[in-house]
């Protein structure tokens, strides 16, 4: 029987699931073309690329099965606490006892492209996940902090069912009747923080763009709220609209364009 073609081992290598890489390698090692030798060579690599990723997130489901006593272990973290303008957005998630879902990390570390990906995984996946935000005008009544902790509660909320712990990324949530963890930089340590962070990010990245077609002189597609050169300058030349913190403004508009009613 003719030995394979180089093209046909590299139709097989990439079409080649993850567990079948090792079977790959066993097959074709011993192969002396160059460009066998070199899909063997990437083979080995994704496989050791693998085995490290599954590491880490190993690692980060520690604070997971340290409480793996609960049943329903929640992960609770925020998003848009700095931004200028838009809602600061909270997200819970819940996830299946020894969740593997790959890469999960803390959002601000992963692309876009990443985020979206992984939150598409997350709500399908999830035992329960829920969405809480609090609007710019709320933000401006009772402070960001407070606002945070109504988004957080919301999300909890929205889960559908009443966790029986909560794992938050660095804060203890008010009037919760239910045993907190805070764990400071917790969306890089935990795979149920981290979940809900991406949750968090993708839901209002998703605003901000939608907001970038109602209020296009800011930006808002590109710096999603936050204090960019060219989000300050839209400021100085239009003033606010109506979705900015008037009291995150008072260094970047006069008295006059954040309350002209007065």
């Amino acid at each position: 029987m003719a030995a394979k073609t180089i093209g046909q081992i590299r139709q097989e290598y990439q079409a080649a699931a993850l567990s079948m890489l090792p079977d790959f390698i066993r097959t074709y090692e011993t192969d002396g073309r160059a460009g066998v030798k070199k899909l063997v060579q990437q083979a080995g690599t994704q496989l050791a690329k693998m085995e490290q990723e599954q590491e880490r997130l190993f690692a980060m489901g520690s604070y997971e099965r340290t409480y793996a006593q609960y049943t329903y272990v929640c992960g609770v973290d925020e998003a848009g606490r700095g931004p200028l303008a838009g809602p600061v957005v909270a997200g819970a998630a819940i996830l299946p006892k020894g969740c593997s879902i790959l890469y999960l990390n803390d959002s601000k570390q992963l692309s876009a492209k990443k985020r979206e990906v992984l939150y598409g995984q997350i709500v399908s996946q999830a035992v329960a996940y829920g969405i809480g935000m609090a609007s710019p005008q709320r933000i401006d009544e009772v402070n960001i902090l407070q606002a945070t902790y109504e988004a957080m509660r919301e999300a909890i909320n929205n889960l559908g069912v009443m966790p029986d712990i909560l794992l938050n990324d660095a804060v203890t949530i008010p009037d919760m009747p239910v045993r907190q963890v805070p764990i400071i930089k917790g969306d890089a340590k935990s795979i149920s923080i981290a979940a809900a962070s991406i949750l968090a990010k993708v839901t209002r990245d998703r605003i901000m763009q939608a907001y970038d077609s109602q209020y296009p002189a800011y930006g808002f597609a590109s710096n999603k709220g936050y204090g960019s050169k060219g989000h300050i300058e839209a400021l100085q030349q239009f003033g606010p609209c109506e979705i900015h913190r008037r009291t995150f403004l008072t260094h970047f508009c006069t008295a006059h364009q954040l309350y002209p009613q007065r």
